[in-house]
């Protein structure tokens, strides 16, 4: 394929507000494709990648450089190269613009020969580094037309402004393979599995015969290096009404800390994030632990890595754990604040997976397998409990010791990869507000204040949740409250690069704010209760209001710690609202 054809698809994505439309367009996309190799190299250029989001492989490209090789590639000057830039505030569209205007005949370039220029670049490293970098850039944008060099520096920055989910790409490629979206549930299991869209798309390509195809997909399993995408709880508001959804259960502490999932083969030891990003290189004094303690040639462990005081027993609040990510002074920090991974749960071992072997038994394989040697990595107390009295005793032990609360299991479940159900609840605690916990929340948009506001450069937050089964992001509130004014001139640079011209495809919203923004952006908010609203989307079913948060402020923005579409979703919301006793 060509990647003019591409490029112009990607135009035709940017511009649809329909997710429908999305879903047609990739469609379309995918069957004109004739080498697996091919759909697997677009489902990665998609993403803004040249490789899944798990591998460290970044371009390492400032503006400054990109803006000299846009410059060198349509004869014109930095300084010409930089106005335009601040005029249109994107370099994509700046490449686009004077590529077009340059009025050259451009080169037929394939997506295969795009994306190994791209790889290229990314994989340019050592003395001159820069330089080449640069050299490789420019030869690609001298070769390409105007819109394709636009999703070239944009591929490039690492910022498409495309607001495609994985789901939509999943749900692409199963109507391209089968013309059935439910076949997105398969897709799905495998890619909660393995992490790698571009691995799942080759793969069902791979095999002519649509039934061989299904099984080769749902033959993919996890495999150590590669992340896992983490289970998540739901959510019940007191132990009675856990103990009667669910029986007897596994209590653990809930720790407000950073998803840590451990990958040791052999001596390699990789951290990945909540994310699916490898944060190794940040907490050296786990990958010690790891080695030191973990009895098994290859393994994949699910930690909450926290600053953690042994001495006095005591909890660091997340906002000191989060100094911990870092690229820089990382070995100074550690000696600073010191880092504990309490693991609770175990997903694989020298050869064997665990997915499917019942929380029960992998608790016991956990126990034999983490050595309490130098208590690096810390084995999570697990308590069995089936009765209510003995699971709020626990609970509240848990809010004295400064935790969040506990996650509460069900004795037997699997672990289900991605999957949100009622094997794992979340107890948490109270809050002052009718509204026992706080909400993650995604940024949709922002208004322009007033009065003193208008010098802020934002007056209120248009947040909204996930709704997985839509795959869309509904508005359930504005928020005007909880900010700093320090806070709200940073919305306009925490939103930089997100802002879009037209409501995002995957966004549903009766509200138009002054400014939209791709839902990338996830905030802890707090509210004094959950009402219906007929001008909010979330929930709402035909002519009936949907639901909303009642005094909103925020709490924190969560540093991309979250993925937008792990917030709170809308039946976690409604199932809130359910609880307080509303009608």
């Amino acid at each position: 394929m060509e990647f003019a054809r591409l490029a112009h698809t990607l135009e035709e994505l940017e511009q649809t507000s329909s997710r429908l439309t999305l879903i047609e367009l990739l469609t379309e996309l995918f069957r004109s494709i004739e080498q697996p190799e091919e759909i697997e190299q677009v489902c990665y250029l998609v993403q803004g990648r040249v490789a899944p989001f798990f591998e460290a492989l970044e371009m390492g490209m400032a503006e400054k450089s990109v803006t000299r090789s846009i410059a060198m590639a349509s004869h014109s000057t930095p300084e010409h190269i930089a106005a335009l830039y601040t005029r249109l505030g994107d370099l994509g569209l700046v490449a686009g613009q004077v590529k077009s205007e340059e009025g050259s005949i451009p080169s037929v370039l394939s997506v295969d020969d795009v994306f190994l220029g791209l790889k290229a670049i990314a994989q340019t490293a050592g003395k001159g580094a820069i330089e080449q970098k640069s050299a490789r850039l420019t030869d690609l944008l001298t070769q390409v037309d105007g819109v394709s060099a636009k999703y070239v520096v944009r591929n490039l920055l690492g910022n498409l402004r495309l607001g495609i989910g994985d789901a939509t790409v999943l749900d692409a490629l199963a109507k391209a393979r089968w013309n059935d979206v439910k076949k997105r549930k398969l897709l799905e299991g495998a890619y909660n599995k393995t992490s790698d869209l571009g691995l799942i798309g080759r793969t069902i390509f791979e095999h002519p015969d649509e039934e061989e195809a299904q099984r080769a997909v749902a033959a993919l399993d996890i495999q150590v290096g590669k992340p896992i995408h983490s289970q998540l709880a739901e959510r019940l508001p007191e132990a009675s009404a856990i103990l009667a959804k669910m029986g007897a259960v596994v209590a653990q502490y809930k720790y407000d800390g950073l998803r840590a999932q451990i990958h040791k083969d052999g001596k390699l030891v990789t951290i990945f994030s909540r994310n699916l990003e490898v944060h190794s290189h940040m907490f050296p004094e786990l990958i010690t632990g790891t080695l030191k303690q973990v009895r098994a040639e290859r393994a994949i462990l699910e930690a909450e890595a926290l600053a953690y005081n042994a001495t006095s027993e005591e909890f660091l609040p997340l906002q000191e754990t989060t100094r911990r990510r870092r690229k820089h002074g990382i070995e100074a920090m550690a000696e600073q604040l010191p880092l504990k991974a309490f693991v609770f749960d175990i997903l694989y071992k020298d050869g064997v997976s665990l997915l499917d072997t019942p929380l029960t038994e992998r608790l016991k394989v956990l126990e034999e397998t983490l050595h309490p040697a130098d208590d690096t990595p810390m084995l999570t107390a697990s308590h069995m409990v089936s009765d209510a009295h003995a699971l709020t005793l626990l609970f509240d032990e848990a809010i004295s010791l400064g935790l969040e609360g506990l996650v509460v299991k069900k004795l037997e479940s699997r672990y289900e990869a991605g999957a949100r159900n009622f094997t794992w609840v979340k107890l948490k605690r109270h809050s002052a507000g009718a509204l026992n916990d706080t909400i993650d929340c995604v940024l949709l948009g922002y208004l322009y204040g007033r009065g003193k506001r208008a010098a802020l450069g934002a007056g209120s937050l248009l947040v909204g949740l996930y709704d997985p089964d839509r795959d869309v992001f509904v508005t359930v509130t504005k928020i005007g409250t909880g900010l700093s004014d320090e806070q709200w001139r940073s919305i306009r640079e925490r939103t930089k690069g997100l802002e879009v011209d037209h409501r995002p495809a995957r966004v549903s919203s009766l509200i138009e704010p002054s400014v939209w923004v791709e839902p990338q952006l996830v905030l802890e908010v707090l509210a004094d209760e959950i009402t219906r609203s007929p001008m909010h989307t979330a929930g709402k079913v035909g002519g009936e209001p949907g639901y909303a948060l009642r005094f909103p402020r925020l709490v924190s923005f969560r540093e991309r710690d979250k993925k937008p579409e792990d917030a709170t979703t809308v039946q976690e919301l409604i199932e809130l609202y359910d609880s307080q006793g509303k009608r």
